[in-house]
């Protein structure tokens, strides 16, 4: 990538910004705090650049709104939080059963309900791969920086549009409404969807079978190839199908097509853990929390470091049992009540001491916490 000025901007700002670079022309959603900054600037930005921002009447017509905008060929986005996720649920199965790449921006906010509806929370995290029913995969990326809103941004496109997916930026309202430099990146590759080269009388819309990606094109609406966008269970042209064996096929290719490339899109950071003994595991705000936890650790002694979990779904079972099988503890520190510790927990030796940290009241996790828990593990 190619770095250009250092700017000072709002998390939510920079998603805006990614979202741009990475070629997003359509913008639909309905102001919800904390991203309501996201509308915002998209509705100044987009027309800037030939695109179209458009406020919805809810969140339920917010999704098929992008939904409808990416089977037509442009790159499409929408920004809520809690309780406008919660709505999109159901459309959000069908850009999953129909295979529509899009990104649905979560800045997460305190729940269940309308909560505190300008506070910080993590507690999205099985809501963004379980929230829509039916056996499937899910890819949601989780940013704790203003330079990782940016980036994140971009690569939720380029794996929407590579894996014919939607895509979740799970982000939080600290991370998207804190201020720090970050640097505009051009990017190096922007990823375009698959298109048909057969014939258009030959063109099946869910037919990845000859794919060496297993990834089937996508004709855009309107062209001469013609594609059918089915939420039922349909076959390889789209048609309405109910055979079990055809039902078997498309289930398990929602969730293996993510789980044979997880190389491609599972990523961790991490640091200082060459030699540690003690290993903090976490993701998005509580991540800084976990940096400065780790800085206080060393200066006491204890050799800490840090898994910084930027995929969280697919979750990244192979690199957390790395870490597990080579330290004496485990601290999670996240704004929930253990949603990322119950999945540590499944690839956990049973005798590695694996605590919590966990705060629901709105407040953010201090690297003291961080620090006391890691201090009781090595006890």
């Amino acid at each position: 990538m190619t770095r250009e000025k250092t700017v000072f901007a709002m998390g939510n700002e920079a998603i805006t910004e990614g979202a741009l670079a990475a070629g997003a022309r359509f913008y639909a959603g309905y102001p919800i705090t904390p991203s309501s900054e996201i509308a915002e600037r998209s509705s100044l930005r987009l027309p800037q650049l030939g695109g179209m921002f458009v406020q919805m009447e809810d969140e339920i017509g917010s999704i098929a709104a992008i939904i409808g905008a990416s089977v037509a060929g442009v790159k499409s986005y929408t920004a809520t939080s809690g309780p406008g996720f919660s709505l999109m649920q159901e459309n959000l199965g069908v850009a999953v059963m129909g295979e529509i790449p899009c990104v649905i921006i979560n800045v997460q906010r305190s729940g269940p309900s309308t909560g505190l509806a300008t506070k910080p929370a993590q507690g999205d995290v099985m809501q963004a791969q379980w929230g829509t029913h039916g056996d499937h995969g899910i890819i949601a990326l989780a940013p704790s920086s203003v330079q990782e809103c940016y980036d994140l941004t971009i690569r939720a496109f380029n794996l929407a549009e590579r894996y014919r997916t939607p895509v979740v930026l799970l982000a939080d309202e600290i991370v998207g409404h804190m201020r720090e430099g970050y640097c505009p990146l051009l990017p190096q590759e922007i990823v375009e969807r698959k298109k048909p080269a057969c014939a258009p009388q030959d063109y099946k819309p869910y037919d990845f079978s000859g794919e060496e990606d297993e990834i089937a094109p996508l004709a855009a609406f309107g062209s001469d190839y013609i594609s059918r966008i089915n939420g039922s269970g349909h076959d390889e042209r789209g048609s309405a199908c109910g055979r079990p064996d055809n039902a078997d096929k498309f289930i398990r290719h929602y969730y293996e097509k993510f789980q044979k490339n997880k190389k491609d899109i599972i990523e961790t950071k991490s640091f200082a853990l060459e030699d540690a003994e003690y290993a903090i595991i976490s993701f998005g705000c509580s991540a800084r929390s976990g940096k400065a936890a780790l800085k206080l650790a060393r200066q006491k002694g204890l050799k800490v470091g840090l898994l910084q979990l930027v995929t969280i779904w697919p979750f990244p079972y192979e690199q957390v049992a790395e870490i597990c099988g080579k330290v004496r503890g485990i601290v999670v520190p996240e704004m929930n009540l253990g949603q990322v510790l119950g999945e540590v927990r499944k690839v956990c030796p049973p005798h590695l001491p694996l605590l919590g940290v966990n705060r629901v009241d709105s407040q953010m996790i201090t690297p003291y916490e961080i620090l006391g828990q890691l201090e009781e593990a090595a006890k």
